[in-house]
């Protein structure tokens, strides 16, 4: 028992400090305003439109009401 509260004890105090010196980070360093430039390519930002093409349209047959082959195809 002793050795597992050492071990607990050891991990509250290794959490301890890091959490320290994570607040001491937001606290103490100020980061630098810099300006900084991004090249967006032109086909992002106007693409080329898409040629549509119009594709033969399959004509159905009629189906008639007492064609029975019709109907077993």
């Amino acid at each position: 028992m002793p050795s597992l509260i050492r071990f607990l004890m050891t991990l509250l105090v290794l959490g301890g400090l890091a959490y320290a010196g994570m607040f001491a980070l937001t606290v103490f360093v100020e980061p630098t305003p810099r300006e900084m430039t991004v090249r967006v390519p032109q086909d992002r930002i106007n693409p080329r439109p898409v040629e549509r093409v119009q594709l033969p349209v399959a004509e159905t047959p009629a189906v008639e009401a007492g064609d029975a082959t019709a109907i077993e195809q």
